[in-house]
């Protein structure tokens, strides 16, 4: 019965000994928050999705509040979350140019295929087959949804064979963009009027025997442009949405007719 007691005495102090130095620890150690980082936190998303740069939202949340990101970091929240944000921290409203995901591919048929694939249904496995593609076009979009997967908010979703983003439910994010193996998904404005639906790098020649649509570079869109808005680079064009007045001459004179209104 001693044995027992005294068991229970050693085991008592013991854990008040363990206490105190966990009190004490717990107190020497101890690393004041900032309260905003908690209001800031509790407004942002909690998707951790990765694409303000930070690990997740409570270290974007403890990066705002350190000033080493900006306010309009977080491209998951809607305006008045992020004048929410900026309130905390003291700053004016914000204004931002809200962007959607667009893939720039339009071959879908059947004839641009190169071959059946049957491996996993992911675009990066099918890239390392039949010379990273079973298409004919080296450039062209897989349609396997891998970047359907990589988005947080279910704002794309596969239709006839490519990635089509939900407007009031992509955040501009950029997670589609990097999980592209292609390199062919591009955030655009979503008030943007005209979009090149083509990234293929290949020549004029080896771009219309893969795909009919594909742009070949001719550069008549620079040509016409009345504001500059439009270049040639890599084989394909681009529009320069901030001097893009939406004319729309680019896509009248497009051979292709790769340049599509939105």
């Amino acid at each position: 019965m001693k044995e027992i007691i005294s068991a229970i005495i050693v085991l008592a102090a013991l854990g008040v000994i363990f206490g105190i130095v966990l009190a004490v620890a717990a107190k020497a150690f101890h690393v004041q928050i900032d309260e905003r980082e908690e209001e800031i936190n509790d407004i942002l998303p909690g998707a951790n999705c990765g694409a303000c740069g930070f690990a997740g939202c409570a270290a974007c949340a403890g990066a705002i509040v350190k000033g080493t990101a900006e306010v309009s970091c977080c491209t998951g929240v809607g305006d008045d979350a992020l004048n929410q944000i900026a309130e905390i921290m003291g700053s004016g409203p914000v204004e931002r140019v809200k962007t959607v995901a667009r893939v720039r591919c339009v071959g879908t048929s059947e004839d641009m295929k190169k071959f059946e694939y049957q491996g996993i249904h992911d675009c990066l496995s099918a890239t390392k087959v039949g010379g990273g593609s079973p298409n004919k076009c080296a450039y062209g979009c897989l349609g396997l949804g891998t970047c359907v997967k990589a988005c947080k908010f279910d704002a794309l979703k596969i239709v006839d064979g490519l990635p089509v983003a939900d407007e009031r439910f992509c955040t501009g994010c950029g997670a589609c963009l990097k999980a592209c193996p292609k390199g062919i998904m591009e955030l655009v404005p979503v008030d943007a009027t005209y979009f090149v639906s083509c990234a293929s790098q290949s020549n004029a020649k080896d771009t219309m025997a893969a795909c009919k649509s594909g742009c070949i570079g001719c550069g008549l869109c620079v040509k016409k442009c009345p504001s500059e808005a439009i270049k040639v680079a890599n084989g394909f064009a681009s529009i320069d949405y901030e001097k893009c007045t939406g004319c729309g001459i680019c896509a009248e004179v497009c051979p292709k007719k790769i340049i599509h209104k939105l």
